[in-house]
């Protein structure tokens, strides 16, 4: 996943949406803003993750890891120490975290009760997306550069296996019942499917007409995939087959999904500064409900399964440079705007 930092020239209008009826016990599923809880520091950050049990939310920031307590949402400390840190998975059954720690090329294994490293596991180059497979106690680093997934026990960080990817992966989700790991590899347009038992890759599907596959989530009880793409779709993938059975369209700078089982919701959250909320009425229909304006940059998310709030993360940003006479012109997608020192913040949805 990129750092998120880039802007698409979206006004910063933090309400707006359309309201559609859904038959799922909610009488109105639309989502609005909330609150923000401010962060601080100037510099970049990555994905977010939510400890259920303990009510927390961690953001990876730069080169340490950010704790929210989400009942008085407020910032609560940090783990420091953590060089270019990408994301932070959660195992609560061991009550440990895993930090993808892209700068060292290693996972931080941290005991959550003392918030202390205990181990690391060492990694391919620049690990990025990273989670824990439940039930065969182990964890998984996707790295970028290294184009590889490395496997370890999630007690030890040692390591149990490599597995070589066709391409760069991206954002990963794991079915504990079908005991499969399913990752985006971005700059191929698949998906691949790992057996978590023998850590083999044992089905490579294509994302057409998807292309650029960033973000992902997971209906376990209907198997379905939902995958962001860069083309401005999601998916509704079949988890069992690799069938695209439906598509919505997204906004543009998409890099991360969610599920909600309770309410059958799917969320794409986009750089551009909005929220597409979809419903999966069948496991073969998706419709888009709202396409809720948040701010630039508000690329990352994560959601609470229990009190079906969202938390996006973003900032303020300098005015992006204008190139001097005779100078070449950057690409947009790779303009890194400045973020305005202490700007940094999390912005927080409900229905």
């Amino acid at each position: 996943m990129k750092k998120s930092l880039s802007l698409f020239g979206v006004v910063l209008t933090l309400v707006g949406f359309n309201l559609l009826p859904i038959s799922n016990g909610y009488a109105d599923p639309a989502y609005h803003f909330l609150k923000e809880i401010p962060v601080g520091w100037d510099e970049g950050w990555d994905y977010l993750s939510i400890d259920q049990d303990a009510h927390r939310l961690y953001i990876a920031h730069s080169s340490r890891i950010m704790m929210v307590d989400l009942t008085k949402e407020a910032l609560i400390g940090e783990i420091d120490e953590m060089p270019g840190v990408h994301g932070f998975a959660i195992a609560p059954d061991l009550q440990l975290g895993f930090a993808s720690n892209g700068g060292e090329s290693k996972v931080a294994i941290v005991e959550l009760k003392k918030l202390q490293t205990i181990a690391k596991a060492a990694t391919g180059a620049n690990p990025d997306a990273v989670l824990y497979a439940s039930g065969q106690y182990e964890g998984y680093a996707f790295n970028g550069h290294g184009q590889s997934v490395t496997v370890f026990e999630a007690k030890t960080g040692k390591v149990v296996a490599t597995i070589p990817l066709p391409g760069k992966p991206e954002f990963a989700a794991y079915d504990p019942t079908a005991g499969l790991v399913y990752d985006n590899i971005e700059d191929k347009n698949e998906v691949v499917v790992i057996n978590a038992k023998t850590h083999k890759i044992v089905n490579t599907w294509p994302t057409k007409p998807g292309e650029s596959p960033a973000g992902m989530a997971i209906d376990t009880e209907h198997h379905r995939l939902f995958i962001g793409c860069h083309n401005n779709l999601m998916l509704m993938m079949d988890s069992t087959n690799g069938k695209v059975v439906a598509t919505v369209p997204i906004g543009k700078g998409v890099d991360a999904n969610a599920f909600d089982p309770a309410t059958q919701l799917a969320f794409s959250s986009n750089g551009e500064g909005t929220l597409t909320v979809a419903h999966e009425e069948t496991p073969d229909k998706l419709t888009v409900l709202q396409e809720l304006k948040t701010q630039p940059g508000a690329r990352t998310m994560a959601i609470d399964l229990k009190t079906h709030k969202i938390y996006l993360a973003t900032a303020q940003f300098e005015p992006v440079p204008v190139p001097k006479p005779g100078t070449p012109a950057v690409p947009a997608p790779h303009v890194r705007p400045k973020i305005i020192p202490g700007t940094f913040k999390i912005l927080v949805y409900g229905m």
